[in-house]
């Protein structure tokens, strides 16, 4: 795995990642399984994807300029 650009020490960032002291007192949670054939997850998929996809053409017009 890579780490992204700009995060990290690169970017200032002294804590190491992972350890959020305001999370230590919190206390953990059970997830239920995500239903993918639900059909209100399957229109946030969509949303996110058409976000991340206008996101993408933004970032490669900027790279452009």
């Amino acid at each position: 795995m890579s780490e992204r650009p700009g995060s990290g020490a690169m970017s200032g960032n002294s804590k190491p990642s992972g350890q959020d002291d305001s999370k230590k007192d919190a206390p953990e949670e059970d997830f239920a399984d995500i239903d993918m054939k639900a059909p209100e997850t399957e229109k946030a998929a969509v949303a996110i994807q058409s976000q991340f996809r206008k996101f993408q053409s933004k970032k490669k017009q900027e790279v452009k300029s």
